[in-house]
């Protein structure tokens, strides 16, 4: 009610200067300011009308003894069968495969048996999670483009298995010739050893194999020279 005062008298002020300010702009007659002074009056009573309907309500909605917004959503943990600890897992899980599916770590057919399995969880369905399993990475997995899972190499002069995968465009990454290798052997029978024109399969490292060779990269020491 404090409220409803204040507005009120905000109002009865804010009549009395737009009439005064009204009055000073324009020489009125009495039957004008008369008529100014009527249509404001039957606008405070509208004001002071809708104020006690909304008064109503007010009273009408605490009557009502409404759930506090922790209440409600202990309420659908409960229609779903989950506790705070699942809750909590999944939330978890969809953070770890939001941030593979954005590292683009593949293959993908796993990341979306991942976001399958998800999606069938009942908790998909809170608000919390809908849209970000549902539809965002969704839309982030159907935008992935993965690359072919081998492609060719035409070996030319000069070439060696080291060169090869040290290539930006295959491993960036001279350790990781035996991948090369091994997936060639029926060609490579030295490894040391290999000639123009011959057409390697250079596969997609897997994400062990990746690891395991940046590794070696990274704890590799040249010998000093002489």
């Amino acid at each position: 009610m404090k409220i409803s005062r204040y507005l009120l008298s905000m109002f009865a002020l804010l009549v009395f200067f737009s009439a005064t300010a009204f009055a000073q702009e324009k020489e009125m007659t009495k039957d004008e300011w008369k008529a100014e002074m009527d249509r404001l009056t039957t606008e405070k009573a509208s004001l002071i009308n809708e104020d006690s309907a909304l008064q109503v309500d007010i009273d009408n909605l605490k009557a009502k003894n409404i759930q506090s917004y922790d209440d409600c959503i202990k309420g659908l943990y409960a229609m779903l069968g989950a506790s705070q600890a699942d809750i909590d897992n999944f939330r978890n899980a969809v953070t770890e495969l939001d941030g593979k599916i954005s590292r683009k770590e593949g293959p993908k057919a796993d990341r979306q048996k991942d976001l399958d399995a998800l999606k069938a969880n009942k908790i998909s369905a809170l608000p919390e999670f809908f849209d970000k399993v549902h539809n965002q990475m969704q839309a982030a997995l159907d935008a992935w483009v993965e690359a072919p899972k081998e492609v060719n190499y035409n070996v030319v002069k000069g070439d060696c298995l080291w060169n090869i995968a040290k290539k930006p465009v295959y491993y960036g990454n001279g350790f990781a010739w035996p991948v090369i290798y091994k997936a060639n052997r029926d060609q490579i029978k030295n490894p040391n050893l290999i000639y123009p024109k011959q057409i390697f399969k250079i596969p997609n490292l897997t994400e062990e194999e990746k690891a395991k060779y940046d590794k070696v990269k990274k704890n590799y020491k040249p010998a000093p020279v002489k």
